[in-house]
């Protein structure tokens, strides 16, 4: 005869550890958002720091010596010039951070709507609770991602120094944060963290009131239950929004 404990060495991990499930479904969807849509990332970066640095160089003449026009054109110099896998190029810290980010948000907006807030008497989940904790939600996630955001801002930077000719700063995504660390300590890793959090909160005030609104839909409407795998195609799906901002 099984006892509970044998019952619950046997159960799913999923089932075992609910909260770290979570965390790796939803930083999982969100890499590989972020794996398909960094192109975009990249080419809006590109062209954003080449008209600063034009700018800087040549005043009211940059508009004409600007070497890319527009989203397309941008990704394909890019693909001519520097290659096909140079447009994820710096990806690996905007995975770092849609990990933690994805993550940590998702699992802080369960532990709220569940322990926290809890719903009502007929299960049902009050719009102004998913408000407020997605809102939560995004100040925790933001708050745990700011190292690797920061990182992500200044490694992406580094296109600005390479076309005003100046030397690059780090070697690396590990480099970045050693030196960052170095330079400025443990606080230098939360630089800007107020504002950040601040548009994470409005940003995820709409997120995750999404993402509890499909989950419902999908518990209500198709065979799916309210169980890890539900989540985490919910979570996908505004992972993939998420990964594009």
């Amino acid at each position: 005869m099984s006892t509970p404990e044998d019952e619950e060495r046997l159960s799913p991990l999923a089932q075992r550890w609910p909260r770290a499930s979570m965390f790796l479904l939803s930083g999982c969807a969100a890499t590989v958002a972020e794996l398909a849509t960094f192109p975009l990332d990249l080419t809006k970066t590109r062209l954003q720091i080449q008209g600063e640095a034009a700018l800087a160089r040549l005043g009211d003449g940059a508009r004409e010596s600007a070497p890319y026009r527009g989203m397309v054109r941008t990704a394909l110099g890019i693909v001519q010039e520097e290659g096909f896998l140079k447009l994820w190029q710096g990806v690996t810290p905007a995975i770092y951070r849609h990990i933690v980010y994805s993550g940590g948000r998702m699992v802080t907006y369960e532990h709220l709507r569940e322990v926290v807030f809890g719903k009502s008497e007929d299960k049902h989940y009050p719009l102004w609770k998913s408000v407020i904790g997605g809102m939560m939600a995004g100040v925790v996630g933001q708050f745990l991602a700011n190292p690797t955001d920061l990182v992500k801002v200044q490694m992406q930077m580094e296109g600005k120094r390479k076309l005003e000719g100046k030397p690059l700063r780090f070697r690396g995504v590990h480099h970045a944060f050693a030196k960052i660390l170095a330079e400025g300590g443990i606080r230098g890793l939360w630089a800007g963290w107020v504002p950040n959090i601040q548009r994470a909160a409005l940003v995820n005030m709409g997120d995750l009131t999404t993402y509890d609104t499909v989950k419902h839909y999908l518990v209500l409407n198709t065979p799916l239950e309210d169980n890890i795998m539900t989540h985490g195609l919910s979570s996908n799906l505004i992972g993939s929004h998420k990964a594009s901002q």
